[in-house]
């Protein structure tokens, strides 16, 4: 009897010790302030997201939350910081599409974005808005492709940079459709957008959130967005898929992410604290005035989000045979 009560107490012992290294890591991180890095410069959405998201942590925490722009090399520049950093959750790395872009486009990329870091939470989400000049006879999203079919390459589209974005999420809309156009590359998508209103541009493919001042003005044509219903911060531009391209469905994404190794107890943490500063007004009220909204996501959600895209971004980049320098 006396054997089998001591065997039990060891067995508890056992399992109890088995847990302190994991209880341990989440009862004490963070140790030191955060530090989120931002693989662009100042001033872009994916900055201003950092920075609120920073606000909240840094309150929900107790601890300093600060912001690191790292630009440079189309955001790898950052990332590859962030996967050679110590993997004990105070560095994190919050990027947006080209995070997934990158694996594509780059194939000599300095870290593995599959391997190299582990997904934490989707943290925004924006619709992509298609913008045409104000002159252009075509008035919709299928009278556009009607046009292009018949006249390939005759129509131009903008981008801010040879593998943007705006370069990529148009390359997929043409593959879509089985249409061609002529691909007229600018420094920043600003400097697109600006083209298309001065009509020297026909069209450009941008988040809500750079397309939406110019539509509302009515220097632009807004031909489409995507996403499975309207946007109520332009209600009168129809989705791609109510006009009968709902194949189409490219959105602006930004999401958190560690290097590989930081422990599960520190990112299911980490996952819990993004939640709850999405939920603050403060947040999501500075998400909506920029055209995204705020949305979270598991670990694994947004894991097989990443996954998939790579694949999607990868079969795009080869069929348009996209090069960057």
């Amino acid at each position: 009897m006396n054997f089998k009560r001591h065997f039990f107490q060891w067995t508890l012992w056992a399992l109890a010790l088995g847990w302190i290294p994991v209880a341990q890591a989440q009862s004490n991180w963070p140790t030191k302030p955060l530090r989120i890095v931002v693989p662009f410069a100042p001033g872009s959405f994916t900055d201003l997201s950092a920075r609120a998201l920073a606000v909240e942590l840094s309150e929900q925490l107790g601890q300093q939350v600060v912001v690191e722009n790292k630009g440079g090399a189309g955001g790898t520049i950052g990332a590859d910081a962030v996967a050679k950093s110590a993997p004990d959750g105070h560095a994190l790395l919050l990027t947006d599409n080209s995070f997934v872009m990158a694996a594509g486009l780059y194939p000599r990329l300095p870290f593995d974005p599959q391997k190299d870091f582990v997904q934490i939470s989707a943290i925004a989400e924006s619709p992509s808005i298609m913008i045409a000049r104000a002159d252009l006879p075509a008035k919709s999203v299928a009278q556009l492709v009607d046009a292009a079919r018949a006249k390939p390459m005759d129509f131009m589209f903008g981008s801010g940079g040879q593998g943007s974005s705006a370069h990529l999420a148009t390359e997929l809309f043409l593959s879509v459709t089985g249409t061609k156009m002529t691909h007229v590359p600018y420094k920043g998508v600003a400097a697109a957008i600006a083209e298309v209103i001065a009509g020297r541009l026909d069209i450009t493919i941008a988040s809500l959130a750079s397309g939406m001042p110019h539509v509302r003005s009515g220097r632009v044509q807004g031909f489409g967005v995507t996403g499975k219903e309207r946007s109520p911060l332009l209600p009168q531009v129809p989705t791609f898929a109510e006009q009968g391209f709902g194949d189409y469905n490219m959105s602006y994404w930004w999401g958190v992410a560690a290097p590989a190794g930081t422990p599960a107890a520190v990112v299911q943490r980490l996952n819990q604290e993004i939640g709850k500063a999405a939920d603050k007004p403060r947040l999501r009220d500075s998400f909506i005035a920029q055209g995204a909204r705020a949305v979270t996501s598991t670990p694994a959600e947004q894991t097989r989000r990443v996954d998939d895209e790579i694949r999607v971004w990868k079969a795009t980049i080869q069929k348009a045979n996209i090069k960057v320098e």
